[in-house]
């Protein structure tokens, strides 16, 4: 048998789900069950803090200490961009490998990268919007009807140069 986990030990598990939804527990149990935690507890508990994100795939971070789970929401380029395209709820067992092809604005965008900044790798700013179009065309959106591609060759050229 495996020995028991520390309880004064913090242990961080990221647990990749839809918002809104509870996390199937074959899904859960493998993760949080040798740390001695109900995953249909966890389930419900992810659940709860993702209700704002319904239908959309996001992150949850658990920080386990004394068997005490905390669940943090971490938001994700993609789970933001979706969430500004506020498209509507589809049935995932229906739609199969949804193409998002609603627009965004360039200040929807900024916005994206303001909220990405501390987890960008870019250097500068400019660097981090040019990720965000990259996520843009990984979803397959439009930015101010063009082609987000366009908007980074933009901002190579100088045509375009987005302040923070």
């Amino acid at each position: 048998m495996a020995p028991k986990p520390d309880a004064e030990e913090v242990k961080i598990v990221y647990v990749r789900q839809y918002g809104g939804e509870v996390a199937a527990g074959a899904v859960l149990a493998p993760k949080v069950g040798p740390l001695g935690m109900s995953p249909k507890k966890i389930g419900e508990d992810i659940q709860k803090m993702s209700a704002e994100w319904k239908g959309i795939r996001v992150t949850a971070k658990l920080t386990v200490k004394n068997r005490v789970a905390t669940v943090e929401i971490i938001n994700t380029a993609t789970s933001l961009l979706v969430k500004e395209l506020k498209e509507p709820l589809r049935d995932r067992k229906k739609v199969k490998n949804i193409k998002h092809s609603g627009n965004l604005t360039k200040e929807q965008v900024l916005k994206v990268a303001k909220a990405m900044r501390p987890r960008s790798i870019a250097k500068y700013f400019p660097g981090t919007v040019k990720e965000i179009l990259g996520t843009c065309v990984g979803i397959g959106c439009t930015v101010d009807g063009r082609n987000p591609r366009e908007l980074q060759t933009d901002i190579d050229t100088g045509a375009w140069a987005p302040q923070e």
